[in-house]
């Protein structure tokens, strides 16, 4: 059975970490949202929030596309994570992988948390850069809520692996 996994949520809640877990244990396709954004903007001018633009969110979603499909039909699943700040990107990312399902995994953790965690990373994104994007992606909430902000990893992945078909 193919389908489509997001792990959405703000800098350092893990996104990476428990995505590519997810993808080595299901033999899924991992694609990263944010270096297919990086890769190919559309527009460097940030919204009317001071954030990226949902147009290039919507550009990758057009060329992740073909690639999932193709796994699709390997009957093979397809992981992506990113902030996924704009509602419009995951209304959009839906409609364009129909009739297949696409599964939302919301990774919650408190600010103080992120804060910290992305100070660890190799290169820090920096705090008001992730109260920015904290702030951008808490504005709605979509999906399955997972609690992220005392587990490990690997919990994380056990309990998203739960809702998910195998």
């Amino acid at each position: 059975m193919s389908y489509f996994v997001i792990v959405r949520g703000p800098l350092g809640i893990g996104k990476s970490t428990i995505a590519k877990k997810l993808t080595k244990i299901l033999k899924a396709k991992y694609i990263s949202m944010d270096e297919i954004v990086d890769k190919n903007l559309v527009t460097n001018k940030p919204d009317k929030n001071g954030m990226m633009d949902v147009k290039n969110f919507i550009r990758a979603n057009k060329l992740i596309q073909p690639i999932t499909f193709k796994f699709f039909k390997k009957n093979k699943s397809v992981i992506t994570d990113g902030c996924f700040y704009h509602k419009e990107q995951i209304v959009d990312i839906i409609d364009k992988l129909k009739p297949y399902k696409v599964y939302i995994f919301d990774l919650k953790a408190s600010i103080n948390i992120c804060i910290e965690r992305d100070k660890k990373r190799k290169v820090s994104i920096g705090k008001d850069a992730t109260k920015a994007v904290y702030n951008a992606v808490s504005k709605f909430s979509v999906g399955i809520k997972i609690d992220n902000s005392k587990k490990i990893s690997n919990e994380a992945v056990q309990e998203i692996l739960k809702y998910l078909p195998r």
